[in-house]
């Protein structure tokens, strides 16, 4: 028998944890690697499961498989005070008033914690960063009960360092994988099927069962991107519906928080904790929401509906919006239209007038020829000038009002440390830092304001409102992320399920991995999306875990 290495005894530690937590849970009936929030919190409720138990369980998973094993590297700080917490609140049960309680959530790392956690963005400069206090978010979700497991790796300032920046990579916390291909790397150390962006970590802790839940940050496509590729649920909710204070910001004209999780009555659950006024955040509207997002959910939730498919009518899959889509593409989204009628929902196919305009070439994304956001081919859509003109003023205000343990103080600090530790800090560049530094930062100029009303115009007025009331639509349905800019800039909701599974890219060939289906409508329209897409989410069953990450 040959002896242990050294590496063989330092995981020793890790494999008793393993074994311990993977006794627990199995002896609690709960399948840890891919139970809902709704399941996690049914075990809590019913005493099968302790919050201590199910943490190091999760605590566990993350040592196996993000730490070794495959090194997805989701999670860039565990909690040090997780089991602590977790432990406080053995024997108590979730309930109406603390609906989360015991449930280990992730939070990214943009979002504050006041605790022994830092708040980096995964910058390199913000490396000791801690936050004053918490973030609206982390405040609601403490006071229903949730353990914070940690926070999440994400691409670098929510990816608005650098126009050539792959998604789940930061200075600080390296390169996220995805679970469904964490194996293939190109020639640079780059995940071949990437992990989606910027809320990389958050979606690929959840897919691989390293948390309950977690939450993620989209400006445009930040929560879309990482669930469809990691196969997941994400409500990129109304601006407005979920507070941004204490999130380390882009712009607050599009700025949100959001829910990863495994199904859409998961997505509801934190809805309805995560959807409050707060004076923090004046865009906040607590006359929006209802009394429980969940009340709604009905698997005949798609008959009577209108759903409105953004394509050429000749070639339904051919849409010059998003473009020619490819074989296995156009097969999972032909597929989605199926069952959407199968279920009820009339579809109607039209295009949304003159895609061009909406964020596509040659439109507001050249105002200003410093624009290099222009140069983007990656981005669907189009991510708006309005980033950075917005960006400067409002990173400046954070790094004012809630960064601590820093001297990093503005915008500018970022930029010259990057330059001082360029070898470390700068493999990607920073020419959208540079670009949004250049901006005066008082939101005074011309060129932000017309283009912050071009962006209403062709997105709300001439775009979704336009569209749906047009054809007497409920939602508005597309593949993956190709219509994440329309909702983003209109601040409209979006809610994505699984759609199927698609392989291959740029010319390589891939493990199957997964292609979301997005349901985009109006403002304050997420008790409707969430019942079309569970409605859906029921007939499809189309969600599959990531092989190669069973339970311990």
């Amino acid at each position: 028998m040959a002896e242990p290495t050294r590496r063989d005894l330092a995981m020793l530690p890790v494999a008793v944890a393993a074994a311990a937590s993977g006794r627990a849970a199995a002896q609690s009936g709960l399948a840890v690697d891919n139970a809902s929030l709704a399941d996690v919190t049914q075990a809590l409720a019913d005493g099968r499961i302790t919050a201590s138990a199910l943490t190091r369980a999760y605590l566990a998973r993350i040592e196996v498989y993000d730490r070794a094993g495959p090194g997805l590297n989701s999670v860039r700080e565990v909690n040090p005070n997780a089991l602590f917490i977790a432990e406080r609140l053995d024997g108590v049960k979730p309930s109406a008033q603390q609906p989360l309680a015991g449930v280990p959530i992730l939070v990214k790392d943009n979002v504050a914690t006041d605790d022994q956690q830092h708040t980096t963005a995964g910058s390199l400069a913000l490396a000791t960063a801690r936050a004053r206090n918490d973030a609206t978010v982390v405040k609601l979700l403490r006071a229903a009960g949730a353990v914070i497991l940690g926070k999440a790796n994400l691409t670098e300032f929510a990816n608005i360092l650098a126009i050539d920046m792959p998604s789940g990579y930061s200075s600080l916390g390296g390169q996220v994988k995805n679970p469904y291909s964490p194996a293939l790397l190109d020639d640079r150390g780059i995940p071949v099927v990437l992990p989606g962006g910027s809320s990389s970590g958050s979606a690929a802790a959840v897919a691989a069962g390293l948390c309950a839940a977690a939450i993620g940050t989209e400006t445009s496509g930040s929560l879309l991107s990482p669930a469809t590729q990691n196969g997941l649920v994400t409500v990129k909710p109304t601006v407005g519906l979920i507070s941004r204070a204490g999130i380390i910001p882009i712009a607050h004209s599009q700025d949100t928080a959001g829910p990863l999780t495994r199904t859409v009555r998961d997505a509801a659950i934190l809805l309805n904790v995560l959807a409050a006024h707060d004076p923090l955040d004046p865009a906040t509207e607590p006359s929006q929401r209802p009394d429980d997002y969940t009340a709604g959910l009905d698997k005949d939730g798609l008959k009577g509906a209108r759903i409105g498919v953004p394509s050429d009518p000749a070639d339904p899959l051919n849409d010059p919006y998003f473009g020619k889509l490819p074989a296995r593409s156009a097969a999972v989204m032909a597929q989605a239209i199926t069952v959407l009628q199968d279920a009820g929902a009339t579809v109607v196919r039209a295009g949304i007038p003159t895609a061009g305009w909406i964020g596509g070439p040659g439109t507001n994304m050249a105002v200003l020829n410093r624009n290099p956001l222009s140069r983007n081919k990656g981005n669907p859509g189009g991510a708006s000038i309005v980033f950075l003109y917005e960006l400067k003023h409002d990173l400046n205000l954070y790094l004012r009002d809630w960064a601590v343990g820093t001297d990093i103080k503005t915008m500018a600090d970022v930029i010259a440390f990057n330059q001082a530790n360029a070898d470390k800090a700068l493999r990607f560049g920073q020419d959208l830092f540079l670009a949004a530094e250049a901006t005066r930062g008082d939101l005074s100029e011309l060129e932000y304001r017309s283009a912050r009303a071009m962006d209403l115009l062709s997105a709300r007025e001439r775009g979704l409102d336009a569209y749906m009331t047009r054809h007497q639509l409920d939602a508005v349905v597309f593949p993956g992320t190709a219509g994440a800019s329309i909702a983003a800039k209109a601040g409209y909701p979006s809610i994505q399920v699984p759609g199927g599974f698609v392989a291959g890219f740029n010319g390589k060939e891939t493990p199957d991995y997964p292609l979301g289906i997005t349901f985009a409508g109006r403002a304050w329209s997420e008790a409707r999306l969430l019942q079309l897409a569970y409605a859906y989410e029921q007939a499809s069953d189309a969600r599959r875990p990531p092989p190669g990450l069973p339970a311990l």
